[in-house]
Protein backbone atom coordinates (compact mmCIF):
# COMPACT_ATOMS: atom_id res chain seq x y z
CA UNK A 1 0.00 0.00 0.00
CA UNK A 2 1.68 3.15 -1.23
CA UNK A 3 1.57 6.54 0.43
CA UNK A 4 1.51 9.83 -1.46
CA UNK A 5 1.52 13.52 -0.69
CA UNK A 6 0.23 16.30 -2.88
CA UNK A 7 -0.47 19.99 -2.55
CA UNK A 8 -3.00 21.96 -4.58
CA UNK A 9 -4.46 25.43 -4.79
CA UNK A 10 -8.09 24.26 -4.93
CA UNK A 11 -9.36 20.90 -3.74
CA UNK A 12 -12.83 19.74 -4.80
CA UNK A 13 -14.31 16.79 -2.89
CA UNK A 14 -17.05 15.23 -5.01
CA UNK A 15 -17.59 15.61 -8.74
CA UNK A 16 -21.32 15.78 -9.32
CA UNK A 17 -22.95 18.69 -11.20
CA UNK A 18 -21.75 21.06 -8.49
CA UNK A 19 -18.30 19.62 -7.96
CA UNK A 20 -17.20 19.28 -11.57
CA UNK A 21 -18.68 22.68 -12.46
CA UNK A 22 -16.66 24.21 -9.61
CA UNK A 23 -13.49 22.38 -10.64
CA UNK A 24 -13.87 23.33 -14.31
CA UNK A 25 -14.54 26.99 -13.47
CA UNK A 26 -11.57 27.15 -11.08
CA UNK A 27 -9.31 25.65 -13.75
CA UNK A 28 -10.67 28.04 -16.38
CA UNK A 29 -9.80 30.91 -14.04
CA UNK A 30 -6.19 29.71 -13.98
CA UNK A 31 -6.08 27.91 -10.64
CA UNK A 32 -4.47 24.55 -9.92
CA UNK A 33 -7.26 22.08 -9.16
CA UNK A 34 -7.37 18.60 -7.64
CA UNK A 35 -10.61 16.58 -7.57
CA UNK A 36 -11.27 13.61 -5.29
CA UNK A 37 -14.27 11.54 -6.35
CA UNK A 38 -15.53 7.96 -6.01
CA UNK A 39 -16.38 7.33 -9.67
CA UNK A 40 -13.84 6.89 -12.46
CA UNK A 41 -15.09 10.07 -14.15
CA UNK A 42 -16.95 13.20 -13.04
CA UNK A 43 -20.74 13.09 -13.04
CA UNK A 44 -21.93 12.21 -9.55
CA UNK A 45 -25.34 10.83 -8.69
CA UNK A 46 -27.03 12.98 -11.35
CA UNK A 47 -25.20 11.46 -14.28
CA UNK A 48 -24.51 7.98 -12.92
CA UNK A 49 -27.62 7.16 -10.89
CA UNK A 50 -30.13 9.99 -11.15
CA UNK A 51 -31.09 12.77 -13.55
CA UNK A 52 -29.63 11.42 -16.77
CA UNK A 53 -30.44 7.68 -16.64
CA UNK A 54 -33.95 8.41 -15.38
CA UNK A 55 -34.59 10.89 -18.21
CA UNK A 56 -33.31 8.39 -20.77
CA UNK A 57 -35.84 5.86 -19.49
CA UNK A 58 -38.57 8.49 -19.27
CA UNK A 59 -38.03 9.29 -22.93
CA UNK A 60 -38.60 5.64 -23.79
CA UNK A 61 -41.75 5.66 -21.65
CA UNK A 62 -42.99 8.81 -23.38
CA UNK A 63 -42.55 7.20 -26.81
CA UNK A 64 -44.61 4.20 -25.68
CA UNK A 65 -47.34 6.43 -24.25
CA UNK A 66 -47.45 8.63 -27.36
CA UNK A 67 -47.82 5.54 -29.55
CA UNK A 68 -50.86 4.52 -27.51
CA UNK A 69 -52.36 8.02 -27.55
CA UNK A 70 -51.94 8.24 -31.34
CA UNK A 71 -54.98 5.98 -31.68
CA UNK A 72 -57.14 8.99 -30.76
CA UNK A 73 -56.25 10.74 -34.01
CA UNK A 74 -56.19 7.78 -36.34
CA UNK A 75 -52.66 6.39 -36.13
CA UNK A 76 -52.49 2.87 -34.73
CA UNK A 77 -49.34 0.93 -33.85
CA UNK A 78 -49.05 -2.65 -32.71
CA UNK A 79 -48.19 -3.51 -29.12
CA UNK A 80 -44.60 -2.42 -28.40
CA UNK A 81 -41.94 -5.12 -28.33
CA UNK A 82 -39.56 -4.14 -25.55
CA UNK A 83 -36.00 -5.48 -25.56
CA UNK A 84 -35.27 -4.96 -21.87
CA UNK A 85 -31.53 -5.63 -22.18
CA UNK A 86 -31.18 -3.25 -25.11
CA UNK A 87 -33.11 -0.53 -23.30
CA UNK A 88 -30.87 -0.92 -20.27
CA UNK A 89 -27.77 -0.85 -22.48
CA UNK A 90 -28.96 2.29 -24.25
CA UNK A 91 -29.47 4.03 -20.90
CA UNK A 92 -25.97 2.99 -19.83
CA UNK A 93 -24.46 4.18 -23.12
CA UNK A 94 -25.90 7.66 -22.55
CA UNK A 95 -24.33 7.74 -19.08
CA UNK A 96 -20.97 6.49 -20.35
CA UNK A 97 -20.89 9.02 -23.17
CA UNK A 98 -21.54 11.95 -20.85
CA UNK A 99 -19.28 10.89 -17.98
CA UNK A 100 -16.52 9.93 -20.39
CA UNK A 101 -16.77 13.34 -22.01
CA UNK A 102 -16.45 15.02 -18.64
CA UNK A 103 -13.36 12.93 -17.91
CA UNK A 104 -11.82 14.13 -21.15
CA UNK A 105 -12.64 17.76 -20.33
CA UNK A 106 -11.04 17.39 -16.88
CA UNK A 107 -7.82 16.23 -18.57
CA UNK A 108 -7.99 19.07 -21.10
CA UNK A 109 -8.12 21.50 -18.19
CA UNK A 110 -5.13 19.74 -16.57
CA UNK A 111 -7.15 18.91 -13.45
CA UNK A 112 -5.64 16.25 -11.21
CA UNK A 113 -8.33 13.62 -10.77
CA UNK A 114 -8.04 11.16 -7.89
CA UNK A 115 -10.58 8.34 -7.82
CA UNK A 116 -11.24 7.59 -4.18
CA UNK A 117 -12.66 8.96 -0.97
CA UNK A 118 -11.50 11.78 1.26
CA UNK A 119 -11.76 12.84 4.88
CA UNK A 120 -10.68 16.19 6.27
CA UNK A 121 -7.70 15.91 8.60
CA UNK A 122 -7.96 19.62 9.41
CA UNK A 123 -8.90 22.82 7.59
CA UNK A 124 -5.90 22.56 5.28
CA UNK A 125 -5.52 18.87 4.44
CA UNK A 126 -7.50 15.85 3.29
CA UNK A 127 -6.74 12.19 3.89
CA UNK A 128 -7.40 10.28 0.67
CA UNK A 129 -7.97 6.57 0.08
CA UNK A 130 -7.75 5.76 -3.60
CA UNK A 131 -9.87 3.12 -5.28
CA UNK A 132 -6.74 0.93 -5.65
CA UNK A 133 -6.14 1.01 -1.89
CA UNK A 134 -3.32 3.55 -1.88
CA UNK A 135 -3.56 6.26 0.76
CA UNK A 136 -2.17 9.75 1.00
CA UNK A 137 -2.68 13.35 1.99
CA UNK A 138 -3.64 16.33 -0.15
CA UNK A 139 -2.92 19.74 1.33
CA UNK A 140 -4.87 22.67 -0.07
CA UNK A 141 -5.28 26.43 0.11
CA UNK A 142 -9.02 26.34 -0.60
CA UNK A 143 -11.53 23.49 -0.68
CA UNK A 144 -15.02 22.99 -2.04
CA UNK A 145 -17.12 20.22 -0.49
CA UNK A 146 -19.62 18.78 -2.96
CA UNK A 147 -20.42 15.28 -1.72
CA UNK A 148 -24.11 15.30 -2.66
CA UNK A 149 -26.90 13.25 -1.12
CA UNK A 150 -28.33 9.73 -1.01
CA UNK A 151 -31.81 8.20 -0.83
CA UNK A 152 -33.48 7.88 2.56
CA UNK A 153 -34.25 4.28 3.52
CA UNK A 154 -35.80 4.14 7.01
CA UNK A 155 -35.17 0.99 9.10
CA UNK A 156 -38.69 -0.32 8.46
CA UNK A 157 -37.86 -0.65 4.76
CA UNK A 158 -34.35 -1.98 5.27
CA UNK A 159 -35.38 -5.64 5.51
CA UNK A 160 -32.36 -7.01 3.72
CA UNK A 161 -34.29 -7.98 0.61
CA UNK A 162 -33.02 -7.25 -2.92
CA UNK A 163 -36.68 -6.80 -3.83
CA UNK A 164 -36.75 -3.48 -1.98
CA UNK A 165 -35.24 -0.74 -4.13
CA UNK A 166 -34.22 2.82 -3.54
CA UNK A 167 -34.05 5.14 -6.56
CA UNK A 168 -30.64 3.75 -7.51
CA UNK A 169 -31.95 0.19 -7.52
CA UNK A 170 -34.96 1.26 -9.56
CA UNK A 171 -32.70 2.68 -12.25
CA UNK A 172 -30.60 -0.50 -12.43
CA UNK A 173 -33.63 -2.20 -14.03
CA UNK A 174 -32.67 -5.71 -13.01
CA UNK A 175 -36.08 -6.97 -14.07
CA UNK A 176 -39.57 -5.83 -15.01
CA UNK A 177 -41.76 -6.70 -12.02
CA UNK A 178 -45.34 -7.70 -12.62
CA UNK A 179 -46.50 -5.72 -9.57
CA UNK A 180 -44.51 -2.75 -8.28
CA UNK A 181 -45.26 -0.67 -5.19
CA UNK A 182 -43.91 2.88 -5.20
CA UNK A 183 -43.69 4.35 -1.70
CA UNK A 184 -43.82 8.13 -1.98
CA UNK A 185 -45.73 10.38 -4.36
CA UNK A 186 -42.91 12.87 -4.92
CA UNK A 187 -41.13 13.52 -8.19
CA UNK A 188 -38.71 10.56 -7.98
CA UNK A 189 -41.46 8.04 -7.27
CA UNK A 190 -43.73 9.40 -9.99
CA UNK A 191 -40.97 9.54 -12.58
CA UNK A 192 -39.73 6.00 -11.99
CA UNK A 193 -43.25 4.67 -11.48
CA UNK A 194 -44.18 6.15 -14.86
CA UNK A 195 -41.30 4.31 -16.52
CA UNK A 196 -42.27 0.92 -15.12
CA UNK A 197 -45.96 1.49 -15.85
CA UNK A 198 -45.17 2.29 -19.49
CA UNK A 199 -43.00 -0.82 -19.76
CA UNK A 200 -45.83 -3.00 -18.49
CA UNK A 201 -45.70 -3.24 -14.71
CA UNK A 202 -48.84 -2.86 -12.59
CA UNK A 203 -47.76 0.10 -10.50
CA UNK A 204 -49.35 1.16 -7.22
CA UNK A 205 -48.31 4.52 -5.74
CA UNK A 206 -48.84 5.03 -2.01
CA UNK A 207 -48.55 8.52 -0.50
CA UNK A 208 -48.96 9.35 3.19
CA UNK A 209 -50.33 12.86 2.56
CA UNK A 210 -53.53 13.96 0.87
CA UNK A 211 -51.94 14.74 -2.47
CA UNK A 212 -49.10 13.97 -4.85
CA UNK A 213 -46.08 16.25 -5.16
CA UNK A 214 -46.26 18.12 -1.86
CA UNK A 215 -44.94 21.64 -2.45
CA UNK A 216 -46.45 22.13 -5.90
CA UNK A 217 -49.71 24.04 -6.36
CA UNK A 218 -52.78 21.79 -6.28
CA UNK A 219 -54.34 23.06 -9.51
CA UNK A 220 -51.22 22.03 -11.42
CA UNK A 221 -50.97 18.71 -9.59
CA UNK A 222 -54.59 17.86 -10.39
CA UNK A 223 -53.79 17.84 -14.10
CA UNK A 224 -50.82 15.55 -13.56
CA UNK A 225 -52.65 13.34 -11.07
CA UNK A 226 -55.40 12.64 -13.60
CA UNK A 227 -52.80 11.39 -16.04
CA UNK A 228 -50.95 9.41 -13.36
CA UNK A 229 -54.15 7.68 -12.27
CA UNK A 230 -54.84 6.65 -15.86
CA UNK A 231 -51.38 5.15 -16.31
CA UNK A 232 -50.85 3.57 -12.89
CA UNK A 233 -52.79 0.65 -11.49
CA UNK A 234 -53.69 2.61 -8.35
CA UNK A 235 -52.82 5.81 -6.50
CA UNK A 236 -53.45 5.49 -2.75
CA UNK A 237 -53.43 8.82 -0.93
CA UNK A 238 -53.62 9.30 2.86
CA UNK A 239 -52.11 5.85 3.20
CA UNK A 240 -48.95 4.70 4.98
CA UNK A 241 -46.76 1.63 4.76
CA UNK A 242 -46.68 0.37 8.34
CA UNK A 243 -44.93 -2.99 7.94
CA UNK A 244 -42.92 -4.91 5.38
CA UNK A 245 -41.41 -8.38 5.27
CA UNK A 246 -39.60 -10.59 2.80
CA UNK A 247 -41.93 -13.30 1.50
CA UNK A 248 -39.44 -15.07 -0.76
CA UNK A 249 -40.37 -14.21 -4.33
CA UNK A 250 -42.44 -11.22 -3.17
CA UNK A 251 -42.51 -8.55 -0.47
CA UNK A 252 -45.50 -8.52 1.85
CA UNK A 253 -46.53 -4.97 2.66
CA UNK A 254 -49.02 -3.72 5.23
CA UNK A 255 -50.88 -0.62 4.05
CA UNK A 256 -52.76 1.51 6.56
CA UNK A 257 -55.17 4.23 5.35
CA UNK A 258 -55.68 7.28 7.56
CA UNK A 259 -59.30 6.18 7.79
CA UNK A 260 -59.87 2.47 7.57
CA UNK A 261 -58.39 -0.89 8.51
CA UNK A 262 -54.86 -1.99 7.72
CA UNK A 263 -54.47 -4.66 5.04
CA UNK A 264 -51.62 -6.60 3.42
CA UNK A 265 -50.64 -7.07 -0.22
CA UNK A 266 -47.74 -8.70 -1.99
CA UNK A 267 -45.53 -7.08 -4.64
CA UNK A 268 -42.64 -8.41 -6.70
CA UNK A 269 -40.70 -5.20 -6.02
CA UNK A 270 -41.02 -2.17 -3.75
CA UNK A 271 -39.48 1.17 -4.72
CA UNK A 272 -38.94 3.47 -1.72
CA UNK A 273 -38.71 7.13 -2.75
CA UNK A 274 -39.43 9.27 0.28
CA UNK A 275 -36.61 11.77 -0.01
CA UNK A 276 -32.86 12.20 0.22
CA UNK A 277 -30.36 13.13 2.93
CA UNK A 278 -27.06 15.02 2.59
CA UNK A 279 -23.77 13.09 2.56
CA UNK A 280 -22.29 15.15 5.36
CA UNK A 281 -21.13 12.25 7.55
CA UNK A 282 -17.63 10.75 7.60
CA UNK A 283 -16.08 13.84 6.04
CA UNK A 284 -13.92 14.70 9.04
CA UNK A 285 -15.94 17.82 9.78
CA UNK A 286 -15.28 17.24 13.49
CA UNK A 287 -11.65 18.10 12.77
CA UNK A 288 -12.71 21.58 11.65
CA UNK A 289 -14.97 24.42 12.78
CA UNK A 290 -17.58 23.49 10.17
CA UNK A 291 -21.09 23.18 11.60
CA UNK A 292 -24.20 21.23 10.58
CA UNK A 293 -27.80 22.29 11.00
CA UNK A 294 -30.52 20.07 12.48
CA UNK A 295 -31.09 18.26 9.16
CA UNK A 296 -27.45 17.45 8.51
CA UNK A 297 -26.80 20.26 6.02
CA UNK A 298 -23.51 22.16 6.24
CA UNK A 299 -24.04 25.75 7.32
CA UNK A 300 -22.81 28.29 4.78
CA UNK A 301 -23.06 31.97 3.96
CA UNK A 302 -24.38 33.37 0.69
CA UNK A 303 -21.07 32.71 -1.02
CA UNK A 304 -21.03 29.07 0.07
CA UNK A 305 -18.34 29.66 2.70
CA UNK A 306 -18.42 27.52 5.85
CA UNK A 307 -17.18 28.43 9.33
CA UNK A 308 -13.71 27.68 7.97
CA UNK A 309 -13.16 30.68 5.70
CA UNK A 310 -11.13 28.68 3.17
CA UNK A 311 -13.65 25.83 2.84
CA UNK A 312 -16.88 26.07 0.83
CA UNK A 313 -19.87 23.71 0.65
CA UNK A 314 -22.21 23.52 -2.34
CA UNK A 315 -25.08 21.47 -3.70
CA UNK A 316 -27.12 18.95 -1.77
CA UNK A 317 -24.95 19.12 1.37
CA UNK A 318 -25.66 22.85 1.70
CA UNK A 319 -29.47 22.78 1.86
CA UNK A 320 -32.66 22.79 -0.17
CA UNK A 321 -33.65 22.61 -2.91
CA UNK A 322 -31.52 19.57 -3.68
CA UNK A 323 -31.39 20.12 -7.43
CA UNK A 324 -28.50 19.59 -9.84
CA UNK A 325 -28.83 23.01 -11.49
CA UNK A 326 -28.68 24.76 -8.11
CA UNK A 327 -25.47 22.86 -7.35
CA UNK A 328 -23.94 23.83 -10.70
CA UNK A 329 -24.49 27.53 -10.15
CA UNK A 330 -23.26 27.33 -6.56
CA UNK A 331 -20.13 25.51 -7.70
CA UNK A 332 -19.27 28.05 -10.36
CA UNK A 333 -19.90 30.87 -7.88
CA UNK A 334 -17.66 29.29 -5.22
CA UNK A 335 -14.81 29.06 -7.73
CA UNK A 336 -15.29 32.69 -8.70
CA UNK A 337 -15.32 33.76 -5.04
CA UNK A 338 -12.09 31.86 -4.42
CA UNK A 339 -10.65 33.75 -7.39
CA UNK A 340 -11.64 37.06 -5.82
CA UNK A 341 -15.25 37.76 -6.80
CA UNK A 342 -17.55 39.44 -4.28
CA UNK A 343 -20.66 37.83 -5.80
CA UNK A 344 -23.27 36.02 -3.69
CA UNK A 345 -25.71 33.23 -4.48
CA UNK A 346 -29.00 35.14 -4.51
CA UNK A 347 -31.21 33.74 -7.28
CA UNK A 348 -34.70 35.14 -7.65
CA UNK A 349 -35.94 31.78 -8.87
CA UNK A 350 -34.70 28.19 -9.06
CA UNK A 351 -36.87 26.18 -11.45
CA UNK A 352 -38.20 22.78 -10.44
CA UNK A 353 -39.29 20.22 -13.03
CA UNK A 354 -41.10 16.90 -12.66
CA UNK A 355 -40.37 14.89 -15.81
CA UNK A 356 -43.56 12.88 -15.87
CA UNK A 357 -46.04 12.81 -18.75
CA UNK A 358 -47.21 15.54 -18.75
CA UNK A 359 -44.34 17.48 -17.22
CA UNK A 360 -44.92 19.86 -14.33
CA UNK A 361 -42.65 22.82 -13.65
CA UNK A 362 -42.59 25.93 -11.53
CA UNK A 363 -40.29 28.80 -10.60
CA UNK A 364 -40.47 31.62 -8.09
CA UNK A 365 -43.21 31.70 -5.49
CA UNK A 366 -46.06 29.22 -5.70
CA UNK A 367 -49.60 30.32 -5.01
CA UNK A 368 -49.57 28.37 -1.76
CA UNK A 369 -46.30 29.99 -0.65
CA UNK A 370 -47.83 33.41 -1.26
CA UNK A 371 -50.77 32.47 0.94
CA UNK A 372 -48.56 31.02 3.67
CA UNK A 373 -46.27 34.07 3.65
CA UNK A 374 -49.09 36.62 3.38
CA UNK A 375 -47.72 37.94 0.11
CA UNK A 376 -50.24 40.00 -1.85
CA UNK A 377 -50.83 38.29 -5.16
CA UNK A 378 -53.22 37.62 -7.98
CA UNK A 379 -53.36 34.54 -10.18
CA UNK A 380 -53.89 34.45 -13.93
CA UNK A 381 -54.44 31.08 -15.63
CA UNK A 382 -54.54 30.07 -19.25
CA UNK A 383 -55.92 26.58 -19.94
CA UNK A 384 -54.25 24.69 -22.75
CA UNK A 385 -57.66 23.71 -24.09
CA UNK A 386 -57.60 27.19 -25.66
CA UNK A 387 -54.15 26.69 -27.20
CA UNK A 388 -54.08 25.66 -30.85
CA UNK A 389 -50.64 24.09 -30.52
CA UNK A 390 -51.62 22.12 -27.43
CA UNK A 391 -54.62 20.70 -29.25
CA UNK A 392 -52.48 19.62 -32.20
CA UNK A 393 -50.25 17.82 -29.72
CA UNK A 394 -53.21 16.10 -28.11
CA UNK A 395 -52.43 17.93 -24.83
CA UNK A 396 -55.59 19.91 -24.03
CA UNK A 397 -55.38 19.37 -20.26
CA UNK A 398 -52.33 21.54 -19.66
CA UNK A 399 -52.34 24.76 -17.66
CA UNK A 400 -50.11 27.82 -17.43
CA UNK A 401 -50.45 30.16 -14.46
CA UNK A 402 -48.80 33.40 -13.43
CA UNK A 403 -48.53 34.67 -9.87
CA UNK A 404 -48.50 38.48 -10.04
CA UNK A 405 -48.05 41.33 -7.59
CA UNK A 406 -51.37 43.19 -7.94
CA UNK A 407 -49.84 46.54 -7.00
CA UNK A 408 -47.03 46.84 -9.53
CA UNK A 409 -47.69 43.94 -11.89
CA UNK A 410 -44.35 42.28 -11.12
CA UNK A 411 -44.11 38.59 -11.76
CA UNK A 412 -43.80 36.58 -8.51
CA UNK A 413 -43.98 33.03 -9.82
CA UNK A 414 -44.96 30.81 -12.71
CA UNK A 415 -46.33 27.27 -12.84
CA UNK A 416 -46.86 25.11 -15.92
CA UNK A 417 -48.20 21.60 -16.41
CA UNK A 418 -48.20 20.15 -19.89
CA UNK A 419 -46.00 18.73 -22.63
CA UNK A 420 -42.55 20.34 -22.53
CA UNK A 421 -43.20 22.31 -19.34
CA UNK A 422 -39.58 21.74 -18.34
CA UNK A 423 -38.43 23.68 -21.38
CA UNK A 424 -41.08 26.39 -21.13
CA UNK A 425 -40.17 27.25 -17.53
CA UNK A 426 -36.82 28.68 -18.71
CA UNK A 427 -38.51 31.79 -20.12
CA UNK A 428 -40.37 32.25 -16.86
CA UNK A 429 -37.19 31.85 -14.81
CA UNK A 430 -35.41 34.49 -16.88
CA UNK A 431 -38.39 36.81 -16.50
CA UNK A 432 -38.33 36.36 -12.72
CA UNK A 433 -34.57 36.96 -12.56
CA UNK A 434 -34.93 40.15 -14.57
CA UNK A 435 -37.80 41.45 -12.44
CA UNK A 436 -40.18 41.39 -15.39
CA UNK A 437 -43.76 42.59 -15.21
CA UNK A 438 -46.73 40.59 -16.42
CA UNK A 439 -47.03 43.29 -19.08
CA UNK A 440 -43.53 42.45 -20.34
CA UNK A 441 -44.57 38.85 -20.92
CA UNK A 442 -47.81 39.90 -22.62
CA UNK A 443 -46.07 42.40 -24.91
CA UNK A 444 -43.36 39.95 -25.97
CA UNK A 445 -44.23 38.45 -29.36
CA UNK A 446 -44.27 34.64 -29.10
CA UNK A 447 -44.12 32.40 -32.14
CA UNK A 448 -47.41 30.89 -33.28
CA UNK A 449 -48.45 28.17 -32.94
CA UNK A 450 -46.42 27.18 -29.88
CA UNK A 451 -47.19 26.26 -26.30
CA UNK A 452 -44.90 29.13 -25.27
CA UNK A 453 -47.79 31.40 -26.25
CA UNK A 454 -49.62 30.20 -23.15
CA UNK A 455 -47.31 32.39 -21.05
CA UNK A 456 -48.22 35.43 -23.13
CA UNK A 457 -51.91 34.53 -23.03
CA UNK A 458 -51.81 34.06 -19.24
CA UNK A 459 -50.37 37.56 -18.93
CA UNK A 460 -53.20 38.86 -21.10
CA UNK A 461 -55.67 37.05 -18.84
CA UNK A 462 -54.28 39.07 -15.94
CA UNK A 463 -55.22 42.30 -17.75
CA UNK A 464 -58.54 41.00 -19.04
CA UNK A 465 -57.76 41.23 -22.75
CA UNK A 466 -56.75 37.70 -23.69
CA UNK A 467 -57.43 36.97 -27.37
CA UNK A 468 -58.32 33.32 -26.94
CA UNK A 469 -60.01 33.33 -23.52
CA UNK A 470 -62.72 35.76 -22.53
CA UNK A 471 -62.38 37.25 -19.04
CA UNK A 472 -63.80 40.52 -17.70
CA UNK A 473 -61.36 43.35 -18.30
CA UNK A 474 -59.11 44.33 -15.42
CA UNK A 475 -58.42 48.00 -14.88
CA UNK A 476 -54.69 48.51 -15.28
CA UNK A 477 -52.23 50.66 -17.14
CA UNK A 478 -50.16 48.96 -19.81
Amino acid sequence: MATFEKSTQVLVLGAGPGGYAAAFMAADLGMEVTVVNREPNPGGVCLYRGCIPSKALLHAAKVINEAKEAEHYGVTFGAPQIDFDKLRSWKSSVVEKLTGGLGTMAKQRKITYLQGEGKLRDAKSLEVTLSNGDTGVVTFEKAILATGSRPILPPMFNIGSPRVWDSTGGLDMEELPKRLLVVGGGYIGLELGSVYAALGSEVTVVEATSGLLPGADRDLVRVLQKSVEEKMSRVLLNTKVTAMKDAGDTVEVTLTPNEGEAYSEKFERVLVSIGRRPNSENLGLENTKIELDGRGFIKTDRQGRTQESNIFAIGDISGDPMLAHRATHQGRLAAEVIHGSKAQFEPQAIPAVVFTDPELAWAGLTEQQCKDQNVKHEVAKFPWAASGRALTLGQPNGLTKLIVDPEDGRLLGVGIVGSGAGELIAEATLALEMGALAADIGLTIHAHPTTSETLMEAADVFFGNCTHLYKPKKEANR
